[in-house]
């Protein structure tokens, strides 16, 4: 099997593409793998570099807006799997443009490609984040989009429009979402590698508000074994959740990772909450356990002792990302996401090839 995997190198796309070659997620043996990533911030190829010597391996840089490069890159692959994506809330507040460019044009941009070239599959990787908060229970597949984020909105739209290329144009689509991703190489402006990068330099934490708001949290290589499942056995045309089954407000998690690191309280900083901060995201996963037979093996606890401890062994990997990010201004964004004189949104020229 020939697979595409847009983002691959960033946090979950990596991990999806190095367990793909090492051969331990489920029927991935003998798979040749072709990563596409225009190596934006959070994109770093020292992600890949444990496979990069792989003879089944191929790296192409490249932009999943520019029709040209897609389409060069789509052609002889059996399937699409899509991680690409601008996925920061925080920085969506600030500019909502490059979200929408990236998460909205450039997964149409993809569905044109994968329909002109014959890809059997398209696996589109998708949040909880779209559903909005939810005060009790969980969501099912569903459960109607209430996204409250310039984020969450794109990614929305994204699963709508690749979910209409299934329906209206007969593309075998599969849509993923996901509940929070922890584990290694997760890029330092997430709340987790924030936290224990901080912690490990002895510099305070900031918690938003009193820290009440829920989260489930799963382990990246679970999310990459159950978009396995999904690749291979989901049915077209239809969303599956992929869940941790572990739920903690922020504060229970940042008293675990206070402890983890061996520190107190006297480490955390209140701050103003986010403007639109979901308080609770639920993701009911009865659908892909009795379907694919998908269940988390990772549990929270051994899950969070060894990420921090993959942060502690691994400062040459962060150190250079969060100096890099000092000196841009605490997280600028890569790009506003405008037009530019030439006609092209942040240098890519957006020139559709046609259906």
């Amino acid at each position: 099997m020939r697979i595409l995997v847009t983002g691959g190198a960033g946090f979950i796309g990596s991990e999806f593409v190095r367990a793909t070659l090492r051969e331990e997620l489920p029927g991935s043996a003998g798979s040749h793998v072709t990563v596409l990533d225009r190596l934006a911030y959070a994109g770093n190829p020292r992600n890949l570099d444990p496979v990069a010597g792989h003879p089944r391996y191929r790296f192409v840089y490249g932009d999943i807006r520019d029709p040209f490069a897609v389409d060069d890159v789509v052609r002889g692959h059996d399937v699409i799997v899509h991680f690409a994506a601008e996925s920061h809330v925080d920085r969506s507040v600030r500019s909502g443009r490059p979200f929408v460019g990236s998460n909205v044009f450039g997964t149409q941009v993809l569905l044109e490609a994968a329909q002109r070239h014959g890809v059997g599959r398209f696996v589109h990787v998708s949040t909880d984040e779209v559903y909005g908060s939810i005060d009790h229970g969980s969501w099912t597949e569903n459960t109607p989009l209430n996204p409250t984020s310039p984020y969450a909105a794109s990614k929305a739209a994204s699963d709508l429009v690749a979910l209409a290329w299934h329906r209206t144009r007969g593309l075998d689509v599969v849509v993923t979402r996901c509940s929070n991703n922890y584990g290694p190489y997760q890029y330092p402006e997430k709340v987790i590698p924030r936290f224990v990068t901080n912690l490990l330099d002895g510099v305070p934490v900031p918690l938003y508000g009193t820290g009440a708001n829920v989260r489930d949290w799963l382990h990246v290589s679970d999310h990459c074994r159950g978009i396995q499942m999904v690749m291979r056995s989901g049915r077209p045309g239809e969303i599956y959740h992929i869940g941790g089954g572990t739920e903690l407000t922020n504060a229970e998690l940042t008293a675990r990772l206070l402890e983890a690191c061996g520190v107190g309280w006297e480490m955390v900083e209140h701050v103003a909450d986010r403007p639109g901060h979901d308080l609770r995201y639920s993701l009911d996963i009865t659908k892909i356990r009795e379907e694919l037979g998908y269940a988390p093996q990772v549990g929270l606890d051994v899950g969070l002792a060894a990420t921090v401890e993959w942060y502690r062994a691994n400062r040459a990997w962060w150190e250079p990302l969060k100096a890099e990010e000092a000196a841009a201004g605490h997280g600028s964004l890569d790009g506003d996401g405008s037009l530019d004189d030439d006609g092209t949104l942040d240098g890519v020229r957006l020139t559709a090839l046609g259906p």
